[in-house]
């Protein structure tokens, strides 16, 4: 055997536009919006959950509580995240590249092929169009 194919991850990066960082400032924004809304209703079901619990068994209070304290946890954990990539978006200059999701594409290796330039690929996308490869 002489040659192998493999799958190789490529590295995939958008050159910030006013476009795109509307589009990823509204993203933001409504998974931001409905983040609110799922903390929104945590806290109404929590309340009316333990309210009912409490009238049936007061032991079983203080683990239900947890539970609705722990998911309130996670949602405002993703919340500050958002925040956080909202405002570094904000900060970000036009024309600085972003990295968006990874992509994987076949290769063909032979013996002798420099691994390190088979893996140091990347594509550079500009408003939905693909204007450079890069080794």
């Amino acid at each position: 055997m002489d040659e192998m194919q493999i799958l190789v991850p490529v590295t995939v990066k958008s050159k910030l536009t006013e476009t795109l960082k509307k589009t990823l400032m509204n993203e933001i924004d409504q998974n931001l919006s409905r983040v609110d809304h799922d903390l929104s209703a945590l806290k109404s079901e929590a309340e009316a959950k333990i309210a009912e619990q409490a009238k049936i068994n007061m032991q079983a209070v203080a683990p239900l509580r947890a539970q609705f304290d722990q998911q309130h946890m996670r949602l405002a954990q993703v919340r500050e995240k958002l925040l956080a990539d909202k405002e570094h978006l904000d900060k970000l200059t036009i024309g600085a590249e972003i990295t968006r999701p990874t992509m994987n594409r076949v290769v063909t290796l032979h013996i002798g092929d420099d691994m390190n330039q088979v893996l140091a690929s990347e594509i550079l996308v500009e408003d939905g169009k693909i204007v450079a490869f890069r080794n």
